[in-house]
């Protein structure tokens, strides 16, 4: 979202949005209104008691104590009427704000969770955050402050203008004069305010994402003394958010209460000059003066409370804008194509000719072409950057392929289901994600199909359940954010586990063993090796001795597969494979002695 202010069209065309999701709740909606108007109902009835009172009975002195203490009681009751209608409007309000607010976080909430990774790659975690809190909790103060405001103020002026008009039509029509005012100042405001309060939200979305980050990486930032810089960054951000509030304010301050206030000053001498030139012709009704003094107090009451709520809904279409640029993102998670129902049965993987860039401008894969049978282990090597996570990337269909194909039993990547993909297809990351919860849940996944034996079993199978059983709580041991309570080998096991535990056909593992120390290794290459029978395996290495027993290792230099073979073909080959073992293992006499007793 930018700082450009929105336009009069965008504001309605956002509002009418806003408003659909009222659709819902349409009966609370008539309670609520119908509550609201016998409260504004109160607010004018009041003025013309006083009014009767004054010219029938104080000022002609007919002091009659029947008709007084029936208006006394009628008075009173109203009020006390007002004021019950008040409190139950303004509660069925919050109620219908809550619930609309509510539904408009799930809906942001679900989106987010279908969009594709390049959404993400682009979009800071803290931006996300702040839209779908702090912009959906400004929205929430538009339902119930802005529209019930509005629309009894709009109930009041209208009842305020028909009794002034009973009192004295010719100064009424004069008060007419100055809603044309009042709608020029309502308009400067918004298109100014419009763009000032994009501009605020868009800062308030960088300090959420700077301080998701430096929350993120605090070790980071503590090892390498970062603090310093980190706190300039922030420092500048929050002054650019200072700033931007700081020109809301004099805005407010300039365009809100003192300019009404102005034109309310004009109109209130307007109609005493009126009275004052009456009385040397005439006498006046005290009661007529004191009622349209009155409602003239009560008309810039709410034209007042009117532009205060202005504030509050600029800064909700403002928000709104920001949670619609969410929910209308076309960068969606890639899903099945088609009718056909093809099933994952063998686990027979095919690339053919597959081409893929990030940004449409480089490619980082090209014309990536093998094939991995049923049950066999195709192992990616390569320097950093050389496209072997890409292979990953696509295989799982985080992204979309551009050129070429991936094949799945003969079917291609395109027209298989979600569920089947990812209930066939296991992935272990080099950096596992554990959610807070149980250990039991972080295994399970609260997958109810899993039971608790099935899951133990899991973990027993990757050699975990010796660490978990020695836990106080065992499977019930609570896991923090992250899991940073537990090592990085503990961490990698649960995720294992955690594949396991799906019996998948396809098994895809991102270097994982890289966060294990060599004696957890040891262990974990045994659960591998079991773990590979009957699965279709795909691994990234750097650690090339982890992969030697692969049945194909594929070379891969800056987006290409350079070479192709067994371990001991890669060595004989004496290519980019071989350099590498050798950087990993020792001189050249050593290792080619190595390969001449092999």
């Amino acid at each position: 979202m930018n700082n450009q202010s929105i336009s009069a069209k965008e504001q309605r065309a956002v509002l009418k949005r806003l408003l659909s999701y009222g659709s819902n709740h349409k009966k609370q909606f008539v309670i609520a209104f119908s509550l609201l108007l016998f409260a504004t109902l109160g607010e004018i009835v009041g003025p013309l008691l006083i009014q009767i009172f004054i010219d029938d009975y104080l000022q002609p002195r007919n002091i009659e104590t029947g008709p007084i203490a029936t208006l006394a009681i009628v008075y009173i009751s109203v009020h006390i009427a007002k004021v019950v209608f008040q409190y139950f409007q303004l509660l069925k309000f919050q109620e219908i704000s809550l619930n609309i607010i509510q539904e408009l976080r799930i809906d942001v909430f679900s989106k987010v969770q279908k969009l594709g990774l390049k959404f993400f790659d682009k979009t800071p975690g803290g931006s996300i955050v702040s839209r779908v809190t702090n912009d959906t909790e400004a929205i929430k103060d538009m339902f119930v402050s802005v529209i019930s405001t509005f629309v009894q103020n709009i109930v009041l002026l209208l009842g305020i203008f028909i009794a002034m008009f009973y009192l004295n039509v010719q100064l009424a029509l004069f008060c007419l004069l100055i809603i044309p005012i009042i709608f020029s100042i309502m308009a400067t405001y918004r298109h100014f305010s419009s763009r000032y309060y994009a501009d605020l939200r868009e800062r308030l979305s960088q300090l959420n994402a700077k301080l998701n980050e430096s929350l993120q990486g605090m070790s980071i930032i503590q090892v390498f003394r970062q603090e310093k810089r980190l706190r300039k960054e922030f420092e500048d951000i929050n002054e650019g958010h200072y700033q931007a509030g700081l020109k809301n304010i004099k805005l407010d301050g300039l365009l809100l209460r003192p300019a009404i206030d102005l034109v309310y000053i004009f109109a209130l001498m307007l109609v005493l000059s009126f009275f004052g030139f009456n009385s040397l012709n005439s006498p006046i009704e005290l009661g007529v003066l004191y009622a349209f003094v009155n409602y003239l107090g009560r008309f810039f009451e709410p034209v007042n409370d009117m532009m205060m709520r202005l504030s509050l809904y600029q800064q909700a279409i403002v928000s709104a804008s920001r949670v619609f640029e969410v929910l209308d993102e076309t960068e969606l998670a890639p899903t099945k194509i088609g009718t056909e129902h093809n099933g994952i049965t063998d686990g027979k993987i095919e690339f053919k000719n597959v081409t893929f860039s990030y940004d449409g401008k480089r490619d980082v894969l090209k014309n990536i072409s093998f094939t991995a049978n049923p049950g066999e282990t195709i192992a990616l090597v390569g320097h950093t950057g050389s496209g072997k996570s890409s292979i990953i990337n696509l295989l799982m269909r985080f992204y979309s392929i551009e050129k070429g194909d991936i094949l799945i039993d003969g079917s291609s990547i395109k027209e298989i289901n979600d569920e089947e993909l990812r209930h066939k297809m296991g992935l272990v990351l080099q950096d596992p994600f554990l959610f807070y919860g149980t250990i039991k849940h972080n295994i399970r996944l609260h997958n109810l199909n899993i039971t608790d034996e099935e899951m133990e079993q899991a973990a027993s199978f990757v050699q975990a359940n010796h660490f978990i059983e020695k836990l106080p709580q065992k499977y019930e041991e609570l896991v923090v954010e992250r899991g940073s309570t537990l090592s990085s080998g503990q961490r990698q096991l649960i995720a294992f586990a955690r594949t396991i535990a799906t019996q998948p056909k396809i098994l895809v593992l991102d270097e994982a063993t890289a966060n294990i120390d060599t004696e957890t290794e040891d262990a974990i290459q045994v659960a591998l090796e079991k773990m590979r029978k009957g699965r279709t395996t795909i691994a990234i290495a750097h650690r090339l001795s982890t992969i030697q027993d692969a049945d194909q290792i594929l070379v891969l230099h800056q987006g290409e597969i350079v070479e192709r073979g067994t371990h001991q073909q890669l060595l004989s080959k004496e290519g980019l494979y071989y350099k590498m073992y050798l950087l990993q293992n020792g001189n050249a006499e050593n290792l080619k002695t190595v390969v001449g007793n092999q």
